[in-house]
């Protein structure tokens, strides 16, 4: 047992790159930036043990790493990596859609094509009567009725 602690001793840089490379592993199963970060400290402590660092030094190194990579790095990544688009779908996802009138639509009812489908429709203005052929957008969907108006 004391030879694999002398060989530790002399080869530590393998051992915290070893770590690191397990650490970075585990992470492509946790996708929590956590342990990557903490694989970056291990390789820190891999490069002090390189140069020639006692192990309070390369301990040091990899956590000083570490806790800065969790505190400045981290916060950054997963900010960046949860921006983006609002996957928009169901009904909300027609608002502000185009359809086509293919019956009379008025206050009391009528279809349009919205999306390749013939909905049930009714002005959004209860005075308004939309001919046949008129292109127009949807305002809103109430129920299984989509409320236009025409462009």
């Amino acid at each position: 047992m004391q030879d694999f602690f002398d060989w530790l001793g002399d080869n530590s840089w393998l051992a915290w790159a070893s770590a690191g490379l397990l650490l970075a592993v585990a992470e492509l199963v946790s996708l929590d930036l956590v342990l990557l970060m903490l694989a970056v400290g291990a390789f820190a402590g891999a490069l002090a043990a390189l140069l020639g660092a006692p192990l309070a030094v390369e301990l040091l190194a990899a956590a000083a790493v570490s806790a800065a990579m969790l505190t400045m790095v981290r916060p950054t990544m997963v900010r960046r990596l949860h921006r983006g688009t609002d996957l928009v779908s169901g009904q909300a996802a027609l608002i502000g859609r185009k359809a086509m009138v293919t019956s009379t639509v008025d206050a009391h009812g009528g279809q349009i094509k919205l999306a390749g489908e013939v909905w049930s429709a009714r002005a959004y203005q209860p005075d308004q009567s939309i001919d046949v052929g008129t292109q127009v957008e949807v305002f809103e969907i109430d129920g299984a009725t989509a409320v236009v108006y025409p462009e």
